[in-house]
């Protein structure tokens, strides 16, 4: 009987401090990111230098190569932000595709030093038009 009293309280503190391990410090792991309307909306919390992510769609025609690496404008609902990205953009980097940018803040611009493309799993032809289909023989 002594034992059964002191054994269900000890379990209940494994099993809590087992759940806070594993679900408690899943919060500072995640990484959000603003569209370009909640980055000039909440301006001020974000100042000159402080990091964060910003996603969107790189507008049409705005992509130019620069000499640090590429500068384009990410636009989301109306809202235009002009990025600076240094280094090389992935190979699937192009006019109208999502991505998301880490960076900060450097005045009217967003400097940033990290593209991530955001793409879906299906893969097309070279045309864009046919989804692609692997040889045959290529699935074993």
């Amino acid at each position: 009987m002594p034992h059964k009293s002191f054994l269900i309280p000890a379990i209940g503190i494994v099993v809590l401090a087992l759940g806070y391990m594993v679900f408690g410090g899943l919060n500072d792991n995640l990484v959000y990111y603003l569209t370009p309307g909640e980055a000039v909306e909440q301006r001020a919390e974000y100042p000159d230098g402080e990091r964060f992510r910003l996603g969107g769609f790189v507008e049409e025609g705005s992509v130019a190569d620069s000499v640090e690496g590429v500068d384009f404008v990410l636009v989301d609902d109306g809202v235009s932000i002009h990025v600076e990205h240094s280094g090389a953009p992935p190979q699937l980097f192009r006019d109208n595709i999502g991505v998301v940018v880490e960076g900060a803040w450097a005045g009217d611009a967003f400097e940033a030093d990290t593209l991530l493309i955001k793409h879906d799993e299906e893969y097309r032809s070279t045309d864009g038009d046919e989804p692609y289909v692997p040889p045959t023989g290529a699935e074993e």
